[in-house]
């Protein structure tokens, strides 16, 4: 028997939201159902709901930053249990046995991992994501929310924080490390306030001087308007790693000629027009671009504790539930500092 929450809902793309019931799932023995306290805006969210990728599955409740409280464990889970706080993020499922899985990197899953919401699980039925008051995820894609942290806050950490700390990981970011971030926006921000826990020297990379204020408040050592006249010429060769967090093309030869000699580009954002770089951008400095999306679960939990130590979280703006279609657009506008979260209490009839 199945149970009945309720949820927001895009019955088609570029829709208006509504509130809706859904049918969750009856629990599996290695599920566990989450009553879903606060649920983020990702900016991927904007784009499958308004079906800008392709592929989208209507109707479509989003929502892949997730925090609640577990309600019900099915009789095989012995991670979690009633009551503990948790979080869910962009995958509810994998298959947990090939090379990437048992990597800790069930992003790449042979079988294809299952998305939170828009795609299909492995028994065929759509998944719907955490603008709901309940979700049922198989337990492993459950981490634990360290105690004491501000939840609100910590949600878009589930997309946002492991998006930016999985590349600045991978490649050794550490003290004295020289970063640049592109952009600091809800992506961006968070990749400041990590990469400078990581004990990096970070730049911002900006069009304007508009959020100078905060980013150095954030933990960047240096703010660039990328506008101004002549702003890049003097970064040349200036960085180790740079974060390209923007959703919109940007000149990468541009960027790419701020790279120290093996400088890393990596690319977050998903813009729907295709990137272009010149080959002597990469030839010169033994320079590189690469791609990066999110982290599998152990690095996920790894993540949590992390800025839990440091004391990290998202910059938020909690709204209701009525106000989701009007903070879509001011998200597209760039007018949220810095994310948008969800009280999911106020779907509650």
């Amino acid at each position: 028997m199945t149970t009945t929450v309720s949820a927001l809902s895009v019955p088609d793309a570029g829709k208006p939201f509504e509130t809706v019931d859904l049918e969750r799932r009856d629990l599996k023995p290695n599920d566990v159902r989450i009553k879903i306290k606060y649920a983020g805006i990702c900016h991927s969210d904007i784009h499958q709901a308004r079906d800008e990728w392709g592929a989208g599955i209507f109707p479509m409740t989003p929502g892949h930053e997730i925090i609640g409280s577990v309600e019900e464990v099915g009789s095989d889970v012995t991670t979690h249990a009633v009551g503990d706080t948790v979080g869910v993020g962009c995958f509810v499922d994998s298959c947990l046995e090939c090379d990437a899985c048992k990597d800790g990197e069930e992003q790449f899953c042979d079988q294809g991992v299952v998305q939170t919401y828009s795609a299909k699980t492995y028994d065929g039925e759509v998944t719907y994501g955490g603008y709901s008051e309940q979700v049922v995820v198989r337990d492993h894609f459950a981490v634990k929310v360290p105690d004491g942290v501000d939840l609100a806050g910590t949600t878009p950490l589930l997309c946002a924080g492991i998006t930016t700390y999985a590349p600045l990981v991978r490649h050794g970011v550490t003290e004295g490390s020289r970063v640049g971030v592109i952009g600091m926006g809800g992506l961006g921000h968070v990749a400041v306030k990590i990469a400078a826990a990581l004990g990096a020297k970070v730049t911002v990379l900006s069009r304007t001087d508009a959020k100078k204020e905060d980013g150095l408040a954030f933990g960047a050592s240096e703010y660039v308007a990328t506008e101004e006249e002549g702003a890049l010429k003097n970064l040349q060769g200036s960085f180790d790693v740079i974060l390209n967090t923007v959703g919109a093309s940007v000149p990468l030869d541009d960027y790419l000629g701020l790279l120290d000699r093996g400088g890393r580009m990596i690319n977050l954002g998903a813009p729907s027009d295709a990137l272009e770089v010149g080959a002597f951008s990469l030839l010169t400095m033994r320079r590189a671009v690469e791609g990066s999306m999110v982290g599998g679960l152990p690095q996920t939990q790894e993540m949590l504790d992390f800025c839990a130590e440091h004391d990290i979280t998202a910059t938020v703006e909690v709204i209701s539930a009525d106000q989701v279609d009007e903070y879509y657009d001011k998200v597209v506008d760039g007018d949220v500092r810095y994310r948008a979260v969800i009280d999911v209490a106020t779907l509650a009839p």
